[in-house]
């Protein structure tokens, strides 16, 4: 499998700040930040499935334009997954016809353009010799990151979280893991708004990687634009086994 990097900044300012986005093969995303919005109309087209984090504005920004920019042109409708959670918050608060229209009324409901599959912590999605297993984190809200299993090699998203021993825990069943790509969304000096927003600091980060026993390259994602340089010297300064460097756009990751 592999995955390429659409966006991984947590915040837009410029062409090189595009949102949470990853393009997994050719048929599916995982997260759909404004990174997915690069994409061209045929490279869109072919996307099957969404595979959500959670509900927070810049890992879902460009579903709504992709399914009306797409939809049409499908034989059959984008499945986006996520935890029932997420998916209500989808329907409750952008595809309601007042933010956005509801897609998976439109054309009408037995034929729509989009579906919602719920998806539950533990639990696999298999498409083909693939496979993508939720995860534990610890976020705002309800959310989770994933497993990629290619059946040769395995490559670990955390999405958006804070320190977590269940995700630790998760991680280090992953015995094939080659990649492992983890949010670190403020500097140590923030570390208090980090813990009230249930993300990771170079502090947190170093905690977490302690505690793993399987050895992937570590990859920073979710970089807050401005304070990027100051998170990764922070990282860098990490003086533990796992050595990580920052995420780019553009790039693209094996397993």
């Amino acid at each position: 499998m592999k995955l390429k990097v659409l966006g991984c900044s947590g915040g837009i300012g410029g062409p090189a700040s595009r949102t949470t986005s990853f393009l997994v093969d050719d048929d599916i995303l995982v997260d759909c930040g404004t990174g997915a919005g690069d994409l061209a109309l045929d490279a869109l087209r072919a996307i099957d499935h969404v595979f959500l984090t959670h509900a927070h504005m810049d890992h879902i920004a460009s579903i709504p334009l992709m399914v009306d920019s797409v939809g049409e042109a499908r034989r059959f409708p984008l499945t986006v997954y996520g935890t029932p959670e997420t998916i209500r918050i989808l329907r409750s608060h952008i595809f309601n016809w007042l933010v956005w229209p509801d897609f998976t009324a439109i054309p009408n409901r037995h034929r729509p353009f989009l579906r919602f599959q719920t998806i539950k912590v533990g639990e696999t999605v298999r498409l083909g010799e693939r496979a993508l297993t939720a995860l534990p984190v610890h976020h705002t809200v309800p959310a989770v990151g994933y497993c990629l299993d290619s059946g040769a090699g395995q490559l670990v998203y955390t999405g958006d979280t804070t320190y977590s021993k269940a995700l630790i825990e998760a991680i280090n069943t992953c015995t094939r893991l080659r990649h492992l790509v983890v949010e670190t969304a403020f500097p140590d000096e923030q570390h208090g708004l980090a813990l009230v927003s249930r993300h990771l600091c170079p502090n947190l980060l170093g905690m977490m990687l302690d505690e793993l026993t399987v050895s992937p390259q570590v990859h920073i994602s979710h970089l807050k634009p401005g304070v990027g340089e100051r998170i990764m010297a922070q990282v860098a300064a990490y003086p533990g086994r796992l050595r990580a460097s920052a995420l780019e756009q553009g790039q693209t990751l094996e397993f």
